[in-house]
């Protein structure tokens, strides 16, 4: 039987932030192994970054620690020191996510969605709520597009609108799902301190990327095509040798050591120090 963040359990405050551990995990869809006997513990305060060709499991994995996906076999279970935690204490901010026109939903309404975990959709928001609404708006700098329908947004300040409802959820663990890839610079730059303050907090942070350069600012890497070839430092774990194991012979060495994956996603570096803090 697989096991999961429960829907009841509220921490208790002052509690420690959240523990992440997957326990012998395979997923399979049909015919079709998605994810096969993954063994990780992600431990607070860590930016922990998933990497893999595409197929590889990233986003499966991450669905399995957010409840999205339940394991065909194995166990994900999301505590602190007082237990199991609640469901909204676990944000996951997907991959994409599709501006419905007809539905008109404004910036400010998708930023105070975050909240409904803890109140409901029809709850009303308490002072806490208004300051975690406040604090994600400020920090993801989308104060000026509060009055804007999600539909007339550009993809990066549409990210970043997605990425603010799970900070003002207020979790211990965050989710993100190729949280820069092919974005603007503001964003990225925006998200990837985000990141760092979260984990500062004592926070966990998964996100998922193809981008060595990314995964190798986080405090841990995980190498994945299916199963996990590689777990550790980002120097450790992305070696040409660990990456060629993963991507086949879509690994480059330049002449000064930087390593190029033959992907379809790139990625704009100018941002990368904004994680070394």
């Amino acid at each position: 039987m697989s096991e999961h963040v429960t829907d009841d359990a509220t921490p208790a405050v002052g509690t420690p932030s959240a523990r992440v551990r997957i326990n012998d995990v395979y997923v399979r869809y049909g015919a079709i192994e998605a994810v096969r006997a993954v063994d990780l513990t992600f431990a607070p305060g860590e930016v922990i970054a998933i990497i893999g060709p595409n197929g590889s499991g990233k986003s499966t994995l991450l669905s399995t620690i957010s409840g999205l996906v339940r394991p065909t076999r194995g166990s994900v279970t999301v505590h602190n020191g007082s237990g199991a935690l609640a469901r909204h204490e676990v944000a996951h901010v997907l991959q994409t996510t599709i501006a419905n026109e007809a539905l008109p939903l404004t910036v400010r309404e998708t930023v105070r969605m975050g909240c409904y975990g803890r109140r409901g959709a029809f709850g009303r928001l308490t002072g806490e709520d208004r300051s975690a609404i406040s604090d994600a708006v400020e920090r993801m700098r989308i104060g000026d597009l509060l009055d804007r329908q999600l539909h007339e947004l550009s993809g990066g300040q549409r990210q970043r609108t997605y990425v603010a409802q799970g900070l003002a959820q207020r979790a211990q663990v965050l989710l993100l799902d190729e949280p820069i890839t092919g974005l603007d610079l503001v964003t990225q730059e925006t998200i990837a301190t985000m990141m760092t303050e979260e984990a500062s907090l004592g926070h966990t942070v998964v996100l998922t990327t193809h981008d060595v350069g990314t995964a190798r600012l986080a405090d841990t890497a995980v190498l994945m095509a299916t199963r996990v070839i590689a777990v550790g430092p980002p120097a450790r774990a992305l070696t040409p040798e660990t990456l060629g194991q993963a991507y086949g012979g879509h690994v480059h060495v330049l002449d000064d050591g930087t390593i190029v994956l033959d992907e379809a996603h790139h990625h704009d570096h100018r941002f990368d120090d904004q994680l070394r803090g």
